[in-house]
């Protein structure tokens, strides 16, 4: 693939089934939105954003302790192979959800102004990133769409680890993947583009979604 927008294209291709459907994409800030804008503009759906906010364990912020998945109010799913060998206070737990709920606030008011966040009740739902490592926040917010009763839900990925893919199965009604090498290694080695997005970039792939 040489772009995310081209991976977002050739994903709309596999997902045509749900065209014109009572379907809703969700994009997976900030990477995702290239490739969730352009398949919500083939399948003539609407697009917002879900916002994950990984929990690390202060010693080692990489190994994700938890993630907070946005919502009213957002909603915190534990990684349980984590916790059972570093279960964290309470205390240092309740500072971390303040200070990621403070930034999922300000990423959603950056990214969407007022705009409320899209009701999932009954609509099949494509949540979309633009590539699985350990799939840590695809887990955590499939968990909570689920809770929020989508009548289909779908996990849509250019690429991603066989076995990431095999764990969120259960998770989901359908995986759309393009491509599952072997070995992984990373997700940037499989674009030819692969340039950190920033906020502006964000908010107008937003803003021309909502003109159309």
């Amino acid at each position: 693939m040489s772009t995310r927008e081209e991976a977002g294209r050739l994903l709309a291709k596999r997902l045509g089934a749900y065209r014109d459907g009572r379907v809703v994409v969700l994009a997976l800030p900030r990477g995702g939105v290239p490739v969730a804008a352009e398949i919500a503009r083939e399948l003539h759906a609407p697009l917002d954003l879900l916002i994950v906010r990984k929990i690390g364990l202060p010693w080692q912020p990489e190994l994700a302790y938890a993630a907070l998945v946005e919502g009213n109010p957002p909603e915190l799913v534990i990684n349980d192979d984590v916790a059972r060998f570093a279960p964290l206070g309470d205390s240092v737990l309740a500072e971390a959800v303040r200070d990621e709920t403070a930034e999922i606030e300000r990423r959603r008011s950056v990214y969407m102004g007022t705009r409320a966040a899209l009701d999932v009740r009954g609509r099949s739902v494509i949540l979309v990133d633009d590539g699985l490592a350990t799939g840590t926040s695809a887990r955590a917010a499939l968990k909570a769409l689920r809770r929020r009763e989508p009548s289909r839900l779908v996990l849509a990925v250019p690429v991603a680890p066989a076995e990431t893919l095999a764990e969120l199965r259960p998770l989901v009604d359908e995986i759309v993947c393009l491509a599952t090498p072997d070995p992984f290694r990373a997700i940037g080695l499989h674009y030819e583009d692969f340039h950190q997005l920033e906020d502006d970039e964000v908010l107008l792939l937003m803003r021309e979604a909502d003109t159309k």
